[in-house]
């Protein structure tokens, strides 16, 4: 018998004694942390009980390649768990993880409170962490895969660090260098995020912003009215009243950007400001297809916007005409 397969023979004498001597116990939560290699790992589940023998466990891993492989994150495990249970549950990363997405152009209020839906962390507890290191606009949005009852400082810790990996890495990487600071790039892209449906059209209405900001010409941007309003939510359907909110926000009542991010922007909405499109264009108005039309002048601008509700009348009419018909008896 070669070494090799004499120590085979031993690790599976060592797991049917072991197995026969105690059955598994009680069920814990254990969180692996990242970068923890095997050895590391075998040790920190030593410790906490969940296998008998740190050297079996490390056996296991090798003969197997396991040792490779090993997932971080929250697990559900036994003590005096069976060595395989725990080394399969760890390779294939079968964690207590919840699935959490976070859209593009959601505000902080609203990532933290679908992340205490989720039961995730807890949302004041999360804006306090917000607040405290200022991180509107910083939590990328994307999918995580987090443990329930996370702490609010390891949750926005995440999200920054992808942050830092995407828009941080994407800004750094700028040839030619930005004109913007990162802080006044990411401010512009959180407008675009809100104004762009389009993929598109990211890079137009980011130069749209840069023009009117080269001309001192005030933003005008509805998102950072629906933000200045502090409602948690963006409101649909502004008013004369809501256009003239007092707040450094309200970019119809300020010139220049706003102090900061109004809500998380991705990628491409950021790459839309670090390069935008080439044009002239200081207007746009939304058209009934999802885009917008974009106008140099302010007279091109008046003639849009009468298009755009002449369109929604038209629409709205339609509706109004099938639904009159789909009440009338056969």
């Amino acid at each position: 018998m070669s070494r090799y397969s004499a120590g085979v023979a031993a690790l599976l004498v060592a797991l049917v004694v072991a197995a026969a001597a105690v059955r598994p116990g009680a069920m814990m939560r254990v969180e692996v942390p990242e970068g923890l290699n095997a050895r590391q790992t075998a040790e920190l589940l030593g410790e906490k009980g969940v296998v008998q023998s740190v050297f079996v466990f490390r056996v296991l891993l090798k003969i197997t390649g396991f040792d490779r492989h090993l997932k971080p994150g929250a697990y559900s495990l036994r003590r005096h768990e069976w060595p395989t249970v725990v080394a399969r549950k760890l390779t294939l990363g079968l964690t207590d993880d919840l699935k959490i997405t976070i859209p593009e152009g959601f505000m902080a209020s609203q990532i933290a409170e679908r992340l205490e839906k989720a039961g995730i962390v807890n949302a004041r507890e999360f804006l306090a962490v917000v607040a405290a290191r200022k991180l509107e606009g910083r939590l990328f949005p994307s999918t995580y895969h987090l443990p329930p009852g996370y702490s609010a400082e390891k949750a926005a810790a995440v999200m920054t660090a992808e942050f830092d990996r995407q828009i941080g890495a994407a800004y750094a990487a700028a040839s030619p260098p930005p004109a913007l600071s990162l802080e006044e790039a990411l401010t512009l892209a959180s407008i675009v995020a809100r104004e762009a449906v389009l993929k598109t059209e990211r890079p137009i209405i980011a130069a749209v912003y840069l023009n009117r900001l080269k001309k001192k010409m005030p933003l005008q941007a509805d998102p950072t009215v629906q933000y200045a309003l502090g409602l948690g939510h963006w409101k649909k359907g502004l008013t004369r009243a809501d256009l003239g909110a007092p707040s450094s926000y309200n970019t119809y009542i300020r010139r220049g950007l706003p102090p900061g991010p109004i809500c998380s922007p991705g990628l491409e909405s950021f790459l839309g400001v670090l390069s935008p499109a080439k044009t002239e264009a200081l207007y746009f108005v939304a058209d009934t297809t999802g885009g917008h039309r974009f106008s140099e002048t302010n007279e091109e601008h008046s003639k849009a916007r009468m298009l755009y509700k002449k369109e929604l009348r038209k629409i709205k009419e339609k509706l109004k005409n099938q639904s009159a018909a789909g009440e009338r008896p056969r």
